[in-house]
């Protein structure tokens, strides 16, 4: 990963994501044992945190911010192919080379691990590993849903799929249920969700056009969505609850 600003030391204890993170199974002994071998980046929006190819050396969780995935192919063109919210995982242990750039958004806070003895403290403490198992599965899962996304769902579908999957990930405590008015501060720029959907800028704003004249969402300037019904918004995306293609 490239350079960036070191933070401040913050306790486990107080830590926003900490619930969410890799270390949300953890005890209190496993805690203070990751808490001796961590250290806080911050990169400012539009900053590179780590560039494809680059041997990994750090692995770290987002607590604050969104950094995009980008791959690169052989034309020179680039594809995002993954966003990353707070808590988040960066890097795969056993891995030495990175195979996305990474970028900052937004300003990004980092809690930083060393690769070697991060993946020492795998072997040593179960918590941790079975913690990154899960959250491993559930990008999984992601990616095949995205890829139902791209390859079937029309574009209004898409747009609802997308603030869903933000509001899920940014909002919810985990295994909780949609609630029924959200505030949601967008992530990304209306050419970047085009980019990210497959869509073109144009589209992706007749989209939030048509969804507002629909009473789906309210907007506030560019970026802040009020979602007034989540069931709604649901409805549109055409998934269920828990994240399944509705008939």
């Amino acid at each position: 990963m490239v350079q960036a600003m070191l933070q401040e030391h913050v306790s486990c204890s107080s830590c926003p994501i900490r619930h969410r993170a890799v270390c949300a199974k953890c005890d209190t002994d496993e805690l203070e044992r990751l808490n001796a071998i961590k250290f806080y980046k911050t990169y400012a929006a539009g900053e590179t945190i780590a560039y494809q190819g680059d041997e990994l050396d750090v692995v770290a969780s987002v607590v604050s911010g969104v950094a995009t995935l980008e791959r690169g192919i052989e034309d020179g063109r680039m594809q995002m192919v993954g966003l990353l919210l707070p808590s988040d995982f960066i890097g795969r242990p056993g891995r030495t080379i990175l195979n996305y750039d990474v970028t900052a958004v937004s300003d990004v806070t980092l809690c930083s691990f060393h690769r070697q003895p991060f993946e020492q403290l795998l072997i040593e403490i179960p918590h941790l590993q079975e913690r990154l198992l899960q959250m491993a599965f559930d990008e999984l899962d992601a990616a095949r849903e995205w890829m139902l996304l791209l390859g079937r769902k029309t574009a209004r579908e898409k747009i609802a799929s997308m603030l869903i999957s933000v509001v899920k990930r940014t909002h919810l405590p985990e295994g909780q249920s949609l609630g029924t008015a959200t505030r949601l501060e967008l992530p990304l720029s209306r050419e970047a969700m085009g980019n990210f959907l497959g869509l073109t800028i144009e589209t992706v704003s007749r989209q939030f056009t048509a969804l507002r004249k629909d009473g789906v969402i309210e907007l506030e300037g560019k970026r802040v969505v009020i979602i007034p019904d989540m069931d709604l918004l649901l409805a549109e995306s055409g998934d269920d609850d828990d994240g399944g293609l509705l008939a």
